[in-house]
């Protein structure tokens, strides 16, 4: 069984990537405690100004789901919605391994 993986995209309001990466690069602080949690990277595009992408791996589906419930997610989230335009799940993905990915049950 893979490992399930999330690649999404935010859409800010204009001159507010800045402010949802720090509030994204806090959350990916507080998932250092989750085992669960292998993956949380955050990008930026140069030709997108507005957009910023996410990439998580996780244990399993349940493991994501539940570090939504989290009361510091909550919180971040709280202080990300005021920016935010909209949200695209890209893609979600049966990670099979690689690099920086546990080798345990993939």
């Amino acid at each position: 069984m893979g490992k399930f993986g999330l690649f999404g995209k935010f859409t800010v309001k204009e001159g507010e990537r800045g402010t949802l990466v720090d509030i994204l690069l806090e959350a990916a602080e507080s998932m250092e405690n989750l085992d669960e949690c292998e993956i949380y990277l955050i990008s930026t595009s140069e030709g997108e100004p507005n957009s910023v992408y996410v990439y998580e791996v996780w244990s399993n589906e349940s493991a994501h789901q539940a570090s939504l419930t989290l009361e510091v997610t909550q919180t971040l989230i709280q202080r990300a919605k005021p920016i935010i335009t909209g949200m695209e799940r890209i893609n979600t993905l049966m990670t099979r391994g690689g690099k920086g990915i546990s080798s345990d049950s993939y």
